[in-house]
């Protein structure tokens, strides 16, 4: 939870004064209690006041501040999503010889319950002096999309990434005209996470359907557990600065 300063909210203030006045004058409270009482009811009434709040990033770009916000109720979404599956597939998975399947269903759902804190670095980072997307940074990444898809044989996975490597070289000509790269940045990364949620949600109809005492069943949840996991390392790509 975030620290809240109470003066930032003047009702939560005027309630801890009333209470303080109340405890004084007519409960005849000693200080001693009505004090840390009356600080305690300001900072809850802060705390609330707060929760209710729109939640703010303080860019300087306002469209791409909603883009950004949109894509981290996606992943907010999308964590939820991954603890639902990873509770059934534990409840699922249970013989010996599915343990193996398990932990990387587990693993895949780990890696999409890490999203939302990924997002806030990523709006924590967009707010600094150098927020603008640099070239070098952009091309950096570029770069390491560049060797992943000359090191993948997988098919599912040479469409990600050369998806992922349009968008790159899309966004680094923005970056050398001038132009604001960080909400096309920001798209790449909703449509990353849309996509996971895809496979989340194959995943979990797999589990649901399937004959998992089936060796096809358990190898088509290996399958869409490592195609989760490579959405998953391309979103890292685009979040951190390569």
């Amino acid at each position: 939870m975030k620290l809240v300063n109470p003066l930032n909210y003047p009702f939560a203030v005027a309630a801890g004064g009333l209470l303080l006045v109340a405890g004084v004058r007519f409960a005849n409270l000693p200080s001693a209690v009505i004090l840390p009482l009356s600080a305690i009811v300001a900072t809850a009434g802060a705390v609330l006041l707060q929760s209710r709040e729109p939640e703010r990033l303080n860019l300087d770009n306002p469209e791409l501040e909603r883009e950004l916000l949109g894509v981290k109720q996606q992943a907010k979404a999308l964590a939820e999503k991954a603890t639902e599956l990873r509770a059934e597939a534990s409840r699922l998975l249970t013989s010996s010889m599915q343990m193996e399947i398990l932990s990387t269903v587990q693993f895949a759902c780990d890696r999409a319950l890490e999203l939302p804190e990924k997002l806030d670095q990523l709006a924590r980072r967009l707010q600094g002096k150098d927020s603008l997307l640099a070239v070098a940074d952009l091309q950096k990444q570029l770069t390491t999309a560049q060797m992943r898809l000359h090191n993948t044989n997988d098919g599912a996975a040479k469409d990600q990434l050369r998806q992922l490597i349009q968008s790159l070289e899309r966004n680094i000509q923005l970056a050398k005209q001038g132009q604001d790269a960080r909400q096309a940045q920001v798209v790449s990364l909703s449509r990353l996470i849309l996509d996971s949620a895809g496979v989340l949600q194959s995943m979990q109809n797999q589990l649901r359907t399937a004959n998992l005492q089936d060796a096809a069943a358990t190898e088509e949840l290996q399958t869409l557990s490592d195609e989760l996991k490579l959405f998953q390392e391309n979103v890292d790509l685009l979040v951190y600065k390569g």
